[in-house]
């Protein structure tokens, strides 16, 4: 196979593979009555108070999408801004407790879909391994066409 036959179909697996998880992670997160892309903003922010910026570099979408998808979640009161100590204009964003209420909700269904891809994979180790395979083209990505997020 080719470099550029490579890349195709690495860019086409990836992108069926985040339809796949988009679509899990609605399925998951129905109960709770977020949606997948307001689950990953305030996953991002559940544990540690995080830049709309931030968040966008961890997702690696825009700016943008996330302050959208951030305000929607702070307007049902599962997150608030607060002043940022290190920056006076880029607030912090922050799970509000009914926010980390809805992240507990999410998480036996994304503990029981771990358990489950791990065992059809063979075990934890290869989970691991596909991550970092996934993690690596991604830091490559980002050496040759740095306007990409990261």
């Amino acid at each position: 196979m080719s470099a550029v036959d490579a890349l195709s179909r690495s860019a086409v697996a990836v992108l069926h593979l985040n339809g796949q998880f988009v679509a899990l992670l609605n399925e998951l997160t129905q109960a709770s009555g977020l949606s997948a892309a307001q689950w990953q903003v305030l996953n991002a922010v559940g544990t540690e108070p995080r830049t709309v910026s931030h968040v966008a570099r961890l997702l690696g979408t825009t700016r943008q999408s996330v302050q959208r998808l951030a305000d929607l979640v702070v307007e049902r009161g599962l997150a608030a801004y607060r002043d940022n100590p290190a920056h006076r204009r880029a607030r912090l964003l922050t799970a509000t407790g009914p926010g980390k209420v809805a992240l507990r909700e999410v998480g036996p269904g994304h503990a029981e879909l771990a358990e489950q891809l791990c065992e059809k994979l063979g075990g934890e180790a290869e989970l691991r391994r596909s991550v970092e395979a996934l993690c690596g083209l991604s830091r490559a990505l980002c050496t040759v066409a740095p306007r990409v997020p990261s």
